[in-house]
């Protein structure tokens, strides 16, 4: 894998994806998140919300922003979205509730607004950029005296900063290595992620498995879709030779759209799913994946996804659904910032 600069991928970020070569038979496209690493916990519980809640004021109402953003983020089927997607969604959904609002009032407290992140978000996708903070520079350029902007870029930016410090120390799940290897004999290998490119970079580089993927495409790249549907065009690859392996609605989408199979790693049961692969990734070499075999993992992994939450259902308690996960957040705090701000219930 050839490393890009960061002025490259300020510049043109998607100039590997153009020049892809096809060298094998078989394209097949990775997220890195939750898929190849169980970090998608830490990230989320340890980096994405506190950093938010430190940068918008927001401790007062700690339980109530991490039930909702864990659900977004983890737990539902958006896991996996953008994280400028997730902070709309979880604002959206924090200021519907009734509960949340009297909590605000209370603390003297606003949640922050959506709109300047919604404009973003529309902008980007409009103009066919990746939803990073390379492409929210460039709004804020546009927007210089909208002033939102520019705090939503720094908890971007600091987010990335935390990165190395704890999302980088989790290592692969047990077999990721020798699956690698598997599909590095037969196949392409493609990272596609809404993780920065660095990020990525740095991940793959510093676990010793970067020798088995040609490209490695981040959230500056643009979609996942569109880094399939990039590299599919540039190597010419028949439909039924393209698969993804990934652990959210997103990754699902981005394969069908490209008209491929899907490999779901389900949250939850991530090791097991690795132990299998190699039987799985048999089957779609010889074409025999798409069907039956594909519609059953898809069976189990939409189950694994909810799609209504908690604070919506009749019998609803606040503190209980909080506690929930409350074992999870504790572990994670242990072990990786065991000085870091915590509500336990």
């Amino acid at each position: 894998m050839a490393r890009l600069t960061e002025e490259q991928v300020k510049k043109d970020a998607q100039q590997q994806l153009r020049r892809f070569k096809r060298t094998k038979d078989f394209l097949v496209a990775i997220d890195t998140d939750g898929c190849i690493t169980d970090n998608m916990n830490g990230k989320q519980m340890l980096i994405f919300h506190p950093q938010f809640m430190e940068f918008y004021s927001l401790w007062g109402i700690e339980s109530y922003f991490r039930e909702v953003a864990e659900y977004y983020n983890l737990f539902s089927v958006e896991r996996g979205c953008n994280r400028f997607i997730a902070v709309s969604l979880t604002l959206d959904a924090l200021s519907q509730r009734e509960d949340v609002q009297e909590r605000l009032r209370e603390k003297i407290q606003e949640l922050p607004e959506t709109k300047s992140v919604n404009k973003y978000i529309k902008y980007a996708q409009e103009n066919k950029l990746g939803l990073g903070n390379p492409s929210l520079e460039k709004f804020l350029d546009k927007n210089s005296t909208d002033f939102s902007l520019y705090k939503l870029l720094g908890w971007s930016e600091a987010v990335n900063r935390t990165f190395p410090h704890i999302s980088a120390k989790i290592p692969p799940f047990d077999q990721v290595k020798e699956s690698l290897q598997l599909m590095s004999r037969y196949a392409d290998v493609l990272v596609v992620s809404k993780t920065p490119y660095d990020d990525l970079a740095n991940y793959w580089e510093a676990q010793g498995i970067a020798d088995y993927v040609q490209i490695i495409a981040g959230q500056e790249m643009g979609s996942k879709s569109h880094h399939l549907e990039v590299a599919k065009k540039a190597g010419g690859y028949q439909d039924n030779a393209v698969i993804m392996l990934g652990d959210g609605k997103g990754d699902l989408e981005a394969v069908k759209a490209n008209n491929g199979v899907f490999y779901p790693v389900i949250p939850g049961e991530e090791q097991k799913v690795w132990n299998e692969f190699a039987e799985a990734f048999e089957l779609f070499i010889q074409k025999k994946y798409a069907g039956e075999f594909e519609e059953k993992l898809l069976s189990a992994f939409n189950q694994a996804l909810l799609t209504t939450p908690a604070w919506e259902k009749p019998d609803y308690n606040h503190i209980n659904a909080y506690r929930e996960k409350q074992e999870i957040r504790k572990g994670l705090y242990r072990e990786f910032n065991p000085e870091g701000k915590l509500l336990v219930l």
